[in-house]
């Protein structure tokens, strides 16, 4: 059986109402010719993800991130990026590792991922400073490095 509201729920309800700002839905965005973040591994055209997918493009250049700190690996990608770009290739691969397990006892915290790279070069991808360099990125192959490694497509160099 459903409980009645009382007269008091009734008018909080209504003045609460009738105080809501009311916005519309979907903002009015500027349009920018600036690349804008993207979600995970977009802008590759159906075809070439299906190539990456089953290994059978071979990246023209390659990247070994292991045991670099995060500050390090984030200038090193960008530099290693930025050249590749300029040297017109197109595909790159950026090896990150899987990082190391944690061990199943202990802490919740102590639990979690520690492949910090792994986590943390798909979302410098989308950063400003990458996006100009980048048209996306899948996963790479078992051949290339599975799950410890990266496929980033580059765009044209101008």
């Amino acid at each position: 059986m459903r409980r009645k509201a009382t007269e008091e729920e009734k008018e909080l309800f209504r003045k609460h109402v009738a105080e809501a700002i009311l916005r519309p839905a979907m903002p009015k965005t500027k349009s920018s010719k600036k690349p804008g973040p993207r979600p995970e591994g977009v802008k590759i055209d159906g075809n070439t993800s299906e190539k990456l997918r089953r290994g059978q493009l071979a990246p023209g250049a390659r990247v070994d991130l292991h045991g670099m700190t995060e500050a390090v690996a984030h200038r090193a990608l960008h530099s290693f990026l930025a050249g590749a770009q300029g040297r017109g290739v197109r595909l790159a691969l950026v090896i990150t590792g899987v990082g190391n397990p944690a061990p199943h006892g202990g802490a919740e915290w102590m639990r979690a991922s520690h492949g910090v790279l792994k986590e943390m070069v798909p979302r410098w991808l989308n950063e400003k400073e990458f996006v100009g360099l980048t048209s996306g990125w899948a996963r790479a192959h078992r051949r290339h490095g599975g799950d410890g490694a990266l496929y980033v497509y580059l765009r044209k160099s101008k």
